[in-house]
């Protein structure tokens, strides 16, 4: 029995070549190697500049807490500096006078509403809370 169909038209290997040999067959696509090498290029910048930006960020957000502690320190420093007749208690709020006579910080428990009559020499600087490290945060008005 002869094979109905025309030689010329069918392959003999038809895995073997670069393109589809019948209907049913799946799409053969040549490579690209340039434009293979350009998405997958894209792709890298893109997840790369991402990543960059986050860590710019991260970075951005270390620095500022960086800088947030370093002026906590700082003010922590002129706090231990102040005359003070008592021992302050962690999460306690308490008050920072500056003595004009002598020219020195002063903590106190008084509230600057509490005197009566302020002497004149004293100027009201801040409302403070003693942290558990043993720093200083500096309360606006609304939180004491």
């Amino acid at each position: 029995m002869d094979n109905p169909i025309d030689k010329d038209k069918v392959a003999e290997n038809p895995g073997l070549i670069d393109f589809p040999h019948h209907i049913g067959s799946a799409p053969i696509i040549k490579n690209d190697p340039a434009l293979i090498k350009s998405k997958a290029m894209s792709a890298m910048i893109e997840q790369t500049n991402a990543q960059w930006q986050q860590i710019q960020q991260q970075l951005e957000l270390l620095k500022q807490q960086a800088e947030k502690l370093k002026r906590r320190i700082e003010f922590s420093e002129r706090v231990y500096n102040a005359q003070m007749n008592f021992e302050p208690v962690i999460g306690h709020i308490y008050f920072l006078y500056h003595n004009q006579k002598k020219n020195i910080d002063v903590l106190m428990m008084v509230h600057p509403k509490e005197w009566r009559s302020m002497p004149d020499y004293l100027v009201f600087e801040c409302a403070i809370k003693l942290l558990a490290d043993h720093t200083w945060e500096v309360l606006d008005n609304h939180q004491f």
